[in-house]
């Protein structure tokens, strides 16, 4: 079952074309990497997703339902879509309990018993239990980017876009919340997620997306990706960043 279909894609920004033409298909459970060089346009196609941004031409369907149809409620859109970016975003005056209860009390409805009960369960699940009353500037850059993740999490996504959460963080903290994502996947969340962790790739993909100035130029499993990669672009790539 198809949860994400994006059809003939394209961006321009001022004169640029940073998306062009880009088809991809996300089925339920699937864990999807976008892998390419900084601009390539793996962000922008996350923030298309989410609605950030808008398209220039092309189709992006979830769960069957056009969201790219002007006439779409932008806010009913989000709350199917659990986004985590590079920066925590974390609201700074408030403690992690009431980052992570707040959408789910405001913008769906859960009462406070409720989104406090379901906030505890997930913290707990990632080793925050101690750090529900905690600020965001008492905890590590791997803690507050695992709380982005619980936050997200709490509204109960269909899908998940990750773009590049462990970019700020040094080798300890990123091999927490690589664990958290990982985790994810063996319950079976969905998710596209950009990366410049080639290891973590090769394991947790299903599919890997290799982009090139715009253009989706080529995905498969990673074994195909990462062993057989069919474009010349694609092995200089690789060839870049593994030194192969």
């Amino acid at each position: 079952m198809s949860v994400l279909t994006i059809d003939g894609v394209w961006k321009n920004f001022h004169g640029h074309h940073v998306l062009r033409g880009v088809d991809l298909e996300v089925h339920s459970h699937e864990v999807v990497c976008l892998i390419g060089a900084s601009g390539s346009g793996k962000s922008t196609l996350l923030r298309c997703v989410n609605l950030l941004e808008t398209v220039d031409d092309g189709v992006i369907t979830l769960e069957g339902r056009e969201i790219t149809d002007p006439r779409v409620d932008v806010d009913d859109v989000r709350k199917r879509i659990g986004t985590v970016f590079q920066a925590y975003n974390l609201f700074p005056h408030m403690s992690v309990l009431d980052n992570v209860t707040l959408a789910p009390r405001q913008v769906h409805g859960a009462s406070r018993e409720q989104a406090e009960q379901q906030a505890h369960d997930l913290l707990a699940r990632f080793g925050l239990a101690d750090r529900a009353r905690a600020y965001p500037d008492q905890l590590s850059g791997g803690q507050q980017q695992r709380v982005a993740i619980i936050r997200a999490l709490a509204t109960q996504p269909r899908l998940m876009l990750l773009d590049e959460v462990t970019s700020a963080l040094d080798p300890v903290l990123v091999r927490e919340v690589l664990g958290v994502i990982r985790e994810l996947k063996e319950t079976g969340m969905t998710m596209i997620l950009t990366t410049h962790e080639m290891s973590f790739c090769r394991d947790i993909a299903d599919t890997v997306c290799f982009l090139d100035d715009g253009v989706l130029l080529e995905k498969g499993p990673p074994e195909k990706i990462f062993t057989d990669p069919e474009h010349r672009r694609t092995r200089e790539f690789l060839h870049t960043v593994l030194e192969y």
